[in-house]
């Protein structure tokens, strides 16, 4: 059985190392022979730093490395001259640190090529890096930058600071543009988007294929590469925990599935599958890995709410018109990784994306985050460990009556007199214990407040503020929220909150 290669980012190192690697060459291939600058955005631990691995060995022309791969008998693997720059891998507490520690690695570049530098302006020494090459090998230079906003985004909180770098980078970036003629290939990534005003703006001849469809599915996994090169640990892992193949799959699914980057096909998050098999327990690697610190922070700042951030579709537009620090937190967030595109609205011949959680891993985490920054809740395993086995028994009283213990403990002066705001609490509550749980699901007649599925069983809640339990119920009854769900076992949920008690004081439970 193949090893799982967590943390391992050099693709010779997987290769040599009996390592699984998802062969992802057939789109490198495609997107070599264009010979245009590529940009591609990507969340973090999604594969961007392997894929500019591949990309240097291929052009390093180490042939017998993709032997089994899609590339080994289509591509000439000469060797290329190759400058590859990690953005992150920088000193970014400051400006000035950054500009030395980035001064460094070109200056160390120089040394290795045997190289003088005839100045130490750093984006003319880029710039004549790349002609030096060129003429020294005698053949145009392949460009690979990895993280290319790292610097910016390390200084998010701080404007002034974030537009000094990026002054620098556009720059910096711009010697890709004017030495175009040494130049063989260019492929640059990062977590977010560029504008047009932004870093890139003056390389009009980048093509930036972040949300093409063709490339949707060139990063992560999809279901059947998972199927396919996974098999050995799909079958020991079902084994393990005890239950069948389909089973695990469709857990999987669940938990770790549901990336897209077009609204129409989808993939799981790399980190998180490589993770599971490893440990084999359902746990959330890929949004514990990140920096909850700064999240929390923001979304404490920016009182962000669930429905704040899928409330509205969004355009492809809507993530190159403001730079990342300016943008809506929904489009942060889908970039960030936190929200993904879960289908298309056409509009005419204008297409806008909806957005959601991709899956129960980032829910169920982002919406701890929320309780903690919006509602003032600490320590949350406990209700999270019980809502789950309420819900597994059946035991709505149950869940109810704990429900209602996590509102009472919300401080006083962060109570909203507000349904949405309660709307938005029971989701949350419900979300944390990583339950397939959705918030105002539309149907022909309306939206349902909270829907909850587990197993073969559906919840519906409708909360109501100073009115009462039956007129929850009946609404739901009035408007066939469950109709969609025939053939389930259903189960409706009216709820009635008193504003002065900021709490549930009534309810009716009923079972279609």
């Amino acid at each position: 059985m193949k090893k799982l290669p967590i943390g391992v980012q050099d693709y010779k190192k997987i290769i040599e190392g009996n390592y699984v690697y998802v062969d992802k060459t057939k789109y490198i291939y495609d997107l070599i022979n264009s010979e245009v600058p590529i940009f591609l955005s990507r969340p973090r631990r999604f594969g961007k730093s392997l894929t500019v691995s591949t990309l240097y060995y291929i052009f390093k022309g180490e042939k017998e490395l993709f032997k089994d791969t899609y590339i080994y008998d289509k591509w000439e693997f000469k060797e290329y001259p190759i400058i590859k720059l990690d953005m992150s891998d920088n000193n970014l507490s400051s400006y000035e640190e950054f500009i030395k520690s980035l001064y460094d690695k070109i200056n160390e570049l120089y040394k290795e090529q045997k190289i003088e530098p005839t100045t130490d302006d750093l984006p003319t020494m880029f710039g004549n890096l790349i002609t030096g090459l060129s003429k020294k090998y005698k053949e145009r230079v392949v460009i690979l930058i990895d993280e290319y906003e790292a610097p910016i985004l390390e200084h998010l909180n701080n404007k002034e600071e974030a537009e000094k770098v990026r002054r620098f980078l556009r720059e910096f970036y711009k010697k890709i543009k004017t030495k175009d003629e040494y130049i063989k290939f260019v492929f640059l990534t990062g977590i977010t988007k560029f504008t047009k005003t932004g870093v890139f703006s003056a390389l009009n001849n980048l093509n930036d294929i972040s949300l093409d469809v063709d490339y949707s599915q060139m990063l992560g996994y999809t279901q059947e590469e998972l199927e396919t090169y996974f098999s050995d640990h799909i079958e020991q892992t079902s084994k393990k925990l005890g239950i069948s193949e389909e089973e695990l799959l469709k857990g999987l699914k669940e938990y770790y599935n549901g990336f897209s980057f077009d609204g129409e096909h989808y993939v799981y998050n790399p980190f998180s599958i490589l993770n599971f098999f490893q440990k084999k327990k359902f746990k959330n690697y890929w949004f514990e890995s990140g920096s909850p610190s700064f999240l929390y922070e923001y979304i404490k700042n920016r009182k962000i709410t669930y429905e704040d951030l899928v409330k509205d579709t969004v355009s492809a537009m809507d993530f190159s018109t403001r730079e990342i620090e300016d943008a809506n937190a929904n489009i942060f967030f889908t970039q960030a990784g936190y929200l993904t595109f879960k289908g298309i609205k056409k509009l005419g011949l204008k297409e806008k994306y909806i957005l959601d959680y991709p899956n129960i891993e980032v829910k169920s985490s982002f919406s701890r985050l929320i309780l903690e920054a919006n509602y003032g809740l600490k320590g949350l395993d406990e209700a999270e460990n019980i809502i789950y086995e309420k819900i597994y028994n059946n035991d709505i009283e149950g869940l109810i009556e704990e429900i209602k213990k996590v509102i009472s403990a919300i401080p006083y002066n962060l109570h909203q007199k507000e349904e949405r705001y309660y709307h938005s609490l029971i989701f949350a509550i419900l979300a944390i214990a990583g339950l397939n749980v959705r918030a105002e699901e539309m149907t022909n007649l309306g939206r349902s407040d909270v829907v909850l599925e587990f197993d073969e069983r559906v919840y519906i809640f409708e909360a109501k503020l100073d009115k009462s339990a039956e007129e929850a119920i009946n609404q739901i009854k009035e408007r066939k929220y469950y109709e969609k769900y025939r053939g389930k076992e259903i189960y409706l949920i009216g709820i009635n909150i008193n504003s002065k008690k900021r709490n549930i004081v009534d309810y009716i439970i009923e079972n279609l």
